[in-house]
Formats: structure tokens, sequence, C-alpha cells
């Protein structure tokens, strides 16, 4: 009995692989907005709350137009996200260029703030506003799509199972059946912010004996998710060939 206890807490045994089932949900890009429905949802309570002093003209107008700059800011990063792959080296050398072009710019027009007066003049006159029921209804038709898209998965996913990987897909949970021993997997990482935000990326699956590859595109920790599903077939084949023995 004791030994019994002790090999199944030992590393590599049983107890390491037992989980059953390994599940691949391949989600549409608008899931990548969710920083902009915090930010709206944020915004929303804030316009709320503070009411008629939000409102132009009133004492905290000047709170309402910085949530107005961060909610625009949020989404016009999240739509570049969207529009536009971003590799690794890419990404670096944008993100520094970008960093150091702002920092130049503020600089020069904070110590010399006449040297362009049209563009100061531009800044000092953005004063973007919005009330409370814009915010709620963006959030509200935001979130009404982001629930569309948790109900649309469910009747689409993959999943690793034992020995084979299974596809459910359609309202009636019809299922294909491919061979997971001997599956080769790919892990594509094309755009780093999209790594960042949910940990994504793309997988590519090859299957035995089948003439095309699986790519799931937008996969959410797909770094775990790519060392689960080695460490299952990893065990399935020493089991395997422990079996053939």
């Amino acid at each position: 009995m004791t030994d019994d206890a002790n090999l199944s807490n030992e590393p590599g045994t049983h107890n390491e692989f037992s989980q059953d089932s390994i599940y691949l949900i391949s989600y549409p890009k608008i899931v990548f907005l969710y920083p902009t429905l915090l930010v709206s949802i944020a915004a929303a309570i804030y316009m709320t709350f503070a009411g008629e002093s939000a409102h132009i003209g009133g004492p905290s107008e000047h709170m309402a137009e910085v949530m107005a700059l961060i909610f625009l800011g949020v989404f016009g990063l999240n739509l570049t996200v969207l529009a536009f792959d971003f590799p690794r080296t890419t990404s670096l050398t944008l993100f520094f260029l970008g960093a150091a072009l702002f920092m130049g710019a503020w600089m020069i027009l904070r110590f010399n703030p006449g040297i362009i007066p049209p563009l100061t003049n531009m800044l000092k006159g953005l004063r973007p506003w919005a009330n409370s029921q814009m915010y709620w209804l963006f959030s509200s038709i935001l979130g009404l799509i982001f629930i569309c898209v948790a109900i649309y998965v469910r009747f689409d996913y993959w999943e690793v199972k034992g020995n084979e990987l299974l596809h459910h897909h359609g309202f009636l949970s019809d299922l294909e059946r491919f061979s997971a021993p001997n599956l080769k997997i790919d892990k594509e990482i094309s755009d780093i912010f999209e790594y960042i935000l949910l940990r994504s990326g793309r997988l590519v699956l090859h299957p035995r004996n089948e003439p095309r590859a699986i790519v799931l595109d937008n996969v959410p920790f797909i770094s775990k998710k790519e060392k689960q599903i080695t460490r299952m077939l990893g065990a399935l084949q020493v089991q395997v060939r422990t079996d053939k023995n």
C-alpha cells in the first residue's frame, strides 16, 4: 500500500498526465478588443457617478475629457492590433522608434511651446467628450458580441483525448475523428501584441495519414496548450511502447 502511494507521487507517473482531454478553441480576433471593453465600462461607471459635474462646463469636465482620450487611445491601439501583424523584431523596432519620437516631440513642445504654434494649438484644442449613455451603449454592444462569441465557440472546438483528435462542430454536435499518435504540432506566434493580450498564437496540427494540416488561429494560452499536448502524446507513446514490450 505504501509503495503504491509513493509510486503515484513520483514525477513522470500517471498522475502527471491524468488530464483526460485538452480543449483547443480558435477564437475570432474580436476577442482582442477586451481592453477597450474594460476601459469603456470604467468610463461609463465614472460618468454615471460623476453626473452633471462631468458635463460640459461642469467642475469635472476636464476629467471627462481625459477619460474620452484614454478610451479613444486604447480603442485606436486595439484596432491597430486587429489590422496588422507585428512580428517580434518589427514590433520592438516600432515600439522603440515610436517611444523615441514621442519623447523627442514632447520635450520640444514642453520647453519650446511656441516653436510650432499650429501644432500646440491643435493639441490644446483636443477636448473630446462623451456622456455615460454612449459608453454604456458601446459596452453593451461589444459585450453582446463577446457573449455571442462565447456561445459560438461551444459549437466549434477541438479536443485531444487519449489517442484521438476530435473535432466537435455544428449545432447537432457533428464529430470528426483523427488519429492522435505521431501527431506533429507546430506553434507560431506571428503577432507579439496578440500574444501579450491573450498569450495566443497559431497552432498547426499534422495528423498522421492526413493530406492537409489543421490550422487553429488565435488559440489562447498557446504555450501551455502545446506543453499539455506534448506531455499527453509523450505519455501515450511510452504506454504504447510498454504494451508492445
